[in-house]
């Protein structure tokens, strides 16, 4: 089985919303999907919460040989930045001296 990490659109007509998905390349891009592993909302308008993903679980499906959508690629890359920054912030933060 091939799996692929792609997105799954919801929402409704003018207000699209997109789960991003582990599943079955063979499936529609509605199909039935093996793991929910995010959200992206185009709508939101602060870009830095549009998308929502669970890292650990996108590592564990690209180490088994799940391959990203080109567009959850983009997505994924992006988020892993900010989270890293976030996390460099938090980790320095603890450490400056407060009086």
């Amino acid at each position: 089985m091939a799996v692929r990490i792609r997105m799954k659109r919801m929402g409704r007509k003018h207000r699209p919303y997109y789960r991003i998905v582990a599943i079955d390349g063979r499936q529609p891009r509605d199909g039935r999907v093996i793991e929910e592993l995010g959200s992206y909302d185009p709508m939101v308008k602060n870009t830095d919460e549009r998308v929502k993903l669970k890292l650990d679980r996108v590592d564990y499906w690209t180490s088994v040989g799940a391959q990203p959508s080109d567009n959850v690629a983009v997505l994924v890359k992006k988020f892993r930045k900010k989270a890293q920054k976030q996390a460099t912030a938090a980790a320095e933060a603890p450490a400056a001296p407060t009086a």
